[in-house]
């Protein structure tokens, strides 16, 4: 059985998830987007926020582990510029569940699935404090007064990572 399928939101009264193509992904085809469990924390921000977060994989080096992980391999950090931390603390997000039937792995980007029909969400809850959540997870948010450096050392690295919504950075 697949694990839950997510779509996170500032919308607390989505009924119905339409598919629409998606110019961030190069993807005309009307589609509904969803990521899956181990990817969705990199949506608990506000939708235009840029962030960028970053993990060590088998090839990562010990090197980049000390570095940017201060010696934690099992470490997952959540990078978000200072100027964003208002927005981000006062935001207040929704998770949508999402039923797994029509939707299929989306390859050109870990942690996507697309479905090309319209989908009814099976559960919603709000996400609360943000913050907390991080804690909660064990997901480092560090904050940091200039994300487009820091991202220009981890795209450098041997980590894994995924940024979102980085063209936002002013």
């Amino acid at each position: 059985m697949l694990a839950p399928l997510w779509h996170v939101s500032d919308d607390p009264a989505i009924a119905r998830f339409e598919p629409r193509a998606n110019v961030a992904h190069d993807s005309p085809e009307a589609l509904v987007w969803a990521i899956d469990d181990e990817h969705v924390p990199a949506y608990w921000f506000p939708r235009d926020c840029p962030r960028g977060t970053f993990w060590a994989v088998s090839s990562t080096s010990d090197e980049d582990v000390e570095r940017f992980l201060t010696g934690n391999r099992s470490l997952r950090v959540h990078a978000l510029q200072q100027d964003w931390f208002d927005a981000f603390r006062s935001a207040r997000l929704w998770a949508y569940r999402l039923p797994a039937e029509t939707f299929e792995r989306y390859e050109r980007a870990a942690g996507y699935w697309v479905s090309r029909e319209a989908v009814a969400p099976t559960d919603v809850a709000e996400l609360g404090d943000l913050v907390a959540r991080h804690l909660d997870s064990g997901i480092e948010l560090r904050l940091v007064p200039d994300l487009a450096a820091v991202w220009k050392r981890v795209i450098a690295s041997t980590l894994e990572f995924s940024g979102i919504r980085l063209r936002n950075l002013v």
